[in-house]
């Protein structure tokens, strides 16, 4: 039997926001399921605070990128809210199947069931 999988796509900028899509893509991940996180919009303002040390959101994403659960950034995002050097510094991958932006497509043709935030 296939696993279930989810893609948690998160649009919101808002910290608080993001912190539940870490919280619900680790339960998921330790729940034996497939999960995978893709930022989206003004989520990608978010991608210097995940890498401050001390920030609120740097220890669960860690937790998530150390399981391979970021599956990428909005390459048109990240270039518009000026996150897009920062993500591939990091080594994030870029995702730009849909005019440049992450489409949704792709995951469900691969039986994901998408849910955003």
């Amino acid at each position: 039997m296939e696993k279930e999988k989810y893609v948690l796509f998160a649009f919101r900028g808002e910290p608080m926001c993001f912190v539940h899509v870490l919280l619900n893509a680790l339960d998921i991940y330790e729940k034996g399921m497939i999960v995978k996180i893709v930022l989206e919009g003004e989520a990608v303002k978010l991608i210097p605070d995940l890498y401050e040390e001390e920030g609120p959101l740097s220890g669960l994403y860690k937790r998530t990128l150390e399981r391979g659960l970021i599956e990428g950034v909005c390459k048109a995002c990240s270039q518009k809210f000026g996150t897009y050097e920062i993500a591939l510094n990091k080594g994030l991958k870029i995702l730009d199947d849909m005019a440049n932006h992450a489409g949704m497509a792709r995951f469900l043709k691969d039986g994901y069931q998408v849910i955003t935030f």
